[in-house]
């Protein structure tokens, strides 16, 4: 990373970031260009290993470019604020960041519930739920296991 005074490295801050944020954008290859999708997500880590999680539709370009090859880049932010100045070049944004990479799996039934679960976190924490099981066999889970994750932030001190 450049600039090194920005570098989020440790693992607790790092998801200290990621349950700030709303959207994980999930970047996959196809073809010619890129192909980039903003999902909700959800995400575990064991002390070891870290994971996301997502569901959407069984088909789609999405599903297709999975079954393809399942590599794909993600990133997610949040904390932003903008900071003026007298002239274009003094303005920045305060933010907060996390991107990575790993391989992303589709999940078996018996695995969606706790996936699902962990995707509900992230978005009501205090809150447990109950999954429909008819909803649940109607969506695709897949998950994706972390091969490298970084974080980035800058934020201004006001005096």
């Amino acid at each position: 990373m450049r600039r090194k005074e920005r570098e989020v490295s440790s693992m607790e801050d790092i998801m200290s970031i990621m349950k700030k944020c709303d959207v994980c954008r999930l970047a996959f290859t196809d073809r010619e260009y890129p192909y980039i999708v903003p999902l909700n997500f959800g995400f575990s880590y064991d002390g070891t290993n870290m994971e996301l999680y997502f569901h959407g539709a069984k088909e789609g370009k999405k599903m297709e470019l999975i079954r393809d090859n399942n590599k794909a880049g993600f990133e997610m932010d949040c904390s932003h604020k903008l900071i003026k100045g007298d002239e274009a070049c003094e303005y920045t944004m305060e933010y907060e960041s996390v991107c990575g990479n790993g391989t992303v799996e589709i999940l078996e039934n018996e695995e969606k519930i706790p996936a699902l679960t962990h995707l509900m976190k992230q978005y009501s924490p205090e809150k447990t739920f109950h999954f429909n099981e008819k909803q649940v066999n109607a969506v695709t889970v897949f998950r994706l296991k972390v091969n490298h994750i970084t974080g980035k932030r800058l934020i201004k001190v006001q005096n």
